[in-house]
């Protein structure tokens, strides 16, 4: 007798049955031909790879969530891959043409150490878009526009847009000169919104007046888009790089109000979601009834630069397992057309199962012997001798 512990799986580690097999399945077809539809081309990367190169460039909390093993063949620290980002960078790096865009898009499992605090799994199927070699808005605009397309194909509704930029904080830590463990320190308190702690810490130190007031802004510009009006007036004593990414951020959502009228566009200039990561415009999309993000994304100019090519660049990422699931797709959609043929030696009958599967039908043969009737198969239909011939009937 098998033990029943051998049955079990790791903690955040599952298996997908057959209906929602089909439902990802069927997703995947459908995104990968939107993707490919814009001039998106898919590439694949390794599942597993040197951690040297697995890791370049990206910040720590990527190496916690990576699997560390050691390679019985060289001898050398490997890594199972935890996002599919930086291994498709390193493609871009070694195979595009340095003035030219390129668009690449990628699907596959990675497995990270740790469980997402909602979604309990430590194996998301990750799905994302990368456009590289454009420093423009154009570009950001392009993979936004993409995203949100890519939830219309997923049939999910009701969603919703989250807008930063983390330039807006870079260029006010620069103007203040705060130090490496200053601007840490900030940082963590703007993630937290937490004011108390913000004037502890000016009080802690030396910071100038005027960039002393335009940080305390940050933390209470988040809202509609009466929050870029406002950010002009709160932050006017900013820097060139901080008025720039205002009127980025301006154009963006400018752009897409025009293209998507009814969707929501959330503004947070203290949002620095992926700050050690990304270099510019930062967005995430969430649904109604579900607690986190659903897609997130940004700009990471230069994240090519390690395998030698420093080329601007911007995408987004989603876990194709959330989406099937919060998709309003029916899970039924797939037994429609799925009929059941009886164990009969006719030539006739073989002819006519052949040509119901090139026309897209699940045709199921019954096996000799079986007691499992059509309906215990899942079948719709099941097909009949009639005078004109075998034809599927309803059950």
């Amino acid at each position: 007798m098998l033990s029943e512990g051998r049955w079990l799986l790791p903690e955040g580690i599952e298996e997908v049955l057959p209906v929602e097999a089909r439902r990802l399945e069927h997703l995947r077809r459908q995104v990968l031909d939107l993707f490919e539809s814009w001039g998106y081309r898919q590439v694949m990367t390794p599942m597993i790879e040197y951690i040297e190169s697995l890791l370049v460039g990206t910040g720590h909390d990527l190496d916690l969530q990576t699997f560390k093993l050691i390679d019985q063949i060289s001898g050398r620290m490997m890594g199972v891959r935890a996002d599919m980002t930086p291994q498709v960078a390193r493609i871009d790096a070694r195979n595009s043409h340095p003035d030219h865009p390129a668009r690449l898009c990628y699907l596959g499992t990675v497995l990270h150490t740790q469980a997402d605090h909602l979604e309990k799994t430590r194996s998301p199927f990750q799905v994302g878009a990368e456009l590289y070699g454009h420093a423009g808005c154009a570009s950001d605009l392009e993979v936004i526009r993409l995203m949100l397309e890519m939830f219309s194909v997923a049939g999910l509704a009701n969603i919703h847009l989250d807008l930063g930029h983390v330039g807006i904080y870079r260029g006010l830590v620069a103007q203040a000169r705060l130090s490496a463990d200053q601007e840490a320190e900030l940082f963590d308190i703007l993630q937290q919104k937490a004011a108390p702690d913000l004037s502890d810490f000016f009080v802690a130190n030396r910071v100038d007046p005027s960039s002393e007031r335009m940080f305390s802004a940050l933390i209470e510009l988040h809202g509609d888009s009466s929050v870029i009006t406002e950010a002009y007036t709160q932050l006017a004593g900013a820097n060139g790089q901080v008025r720039d990414a205002l009127a980025d951020l301006e154009m963006i959502a400018q752009s897409l109000s025009a293209r998507f009228p009814s969707l929501p566009i959330h503004f947070d200039l203290a949002e620095l979601r992926g700050y050690h990561y990304h270099r510019g415009v930062v967005f995430a999309a969430l649904t109604e009834g579900y607690g986190r993000e659903i897609a997130r994304g940004g700009r990471y100019d230069g994240i090519g630069k390690p395998f030698g090519q420093d080329r601007p660049a911007t995408g987004f990422s989603a876990d194709l397992k959330v989406l099937a699931r919060l998709a309003e797709a029916d899970a039924g959609l797939f037994s429609e057309r799925t009929v059941f043929a009886p164990s009969v030696d006719d030539e006739t009958l073989h002819g006519k199962v052949a040509s119901l599967r090139d026309q897209g039908w699940c045709v199921i043969s019954e096996l000799a012997g079986q007691t499992a009737t059509a309906s215990d198969m899942g079948c719709r239909f099941e097909l009949l001798k009639l005078p004109e011939g075998w034809e599927p009937c309803p059950i």
